[in-house]
């Protein structure tokens, strides 16, 4: 972590551009834990506030929309073949399937805050035939929110921006699991109460 960290020191939001547009693509990169850190430099006054917000959005939009020409050019087939690179299992595709079918182009804006779900929701809505104009509508206006929210956060919470963030980590991953579930178990719900 110390790695990438220091990396960004050194290369600003050139460096934060290219590990978020890996990081949405799927790469195991901490992409909110870049964007506190980053939030904090800017606090720090070793940041650009208006460069690097600019540089998280673009390299979130490059990686979303990567992912969904994936899904749109390759289908399921790439995935099937691929996915392990970037930890994408049938298991995890299946569900993000019913829940993208279940509240539809929602879940391109919100899976950014849903952990492990924002790489699957674009590669999902290619194979799916979303039109790229209402994919851009949702997955970039969510994109915007989420690398805004996640450096004002670590713009105000400053030198304890590690020890209150790893809270807040592990409740959100918590709420996330807890979100799939319920809505797993609506959808479940529901389909058995269906006339046979």
């Amino acid at each position: 972590m110390g790695g990438v960290f220091d990396w960004i020191v050194q290369n600003g939001p050139a460096a934060l551009f290219l590990l978020l547009l890996l990081g949405v693509v799927g790469l195991p990169i901490p992409d909110e834990t870049l964007l506190v850190y980053c939030g904090y430099l800017i606090s720090k006054g070793k940041l650009n506030p208006v460069t690097t917000f600019l540089a998280g959005v673009a390299g979130t939009w490059c990686g979303i929309t990567l992912s969904f020409t994936i899904g749109r050019t390759f289908g399921l087939g790439v995935v099937h073949r691929f996915g392990k690179y970037l930890h994408i299992t049938d298991e995890r595709l299946k569900k993000v399937q019913a829940w993208f079918d279940r509240i539809g182009h929602w879940a391109l804006f919100v899976g950014y805050f849903i952990a492990g779900v924002r790489h699957f929701t674009a590669i999902v809505a290619g194979i799916s035939k979303v039109r790229f104009r209402e994919f851009a509508a949702y997955a970039w206006s969510g994109g915007v929110l989420w690398v805004g929210g996640f450096l004002t956060l670590g713009y105000f919470l400053g030198e304890k921006w590690q020890e209150v963030f790893e809270l807040i980590h592990k409740y959100l991953l918590e709420a996330s699991i807890g979100l799939i579930l319920l809505a797993v178990g609506y959808w479940f719900w529901r389909y058995k109460r269906r006339p046979k």
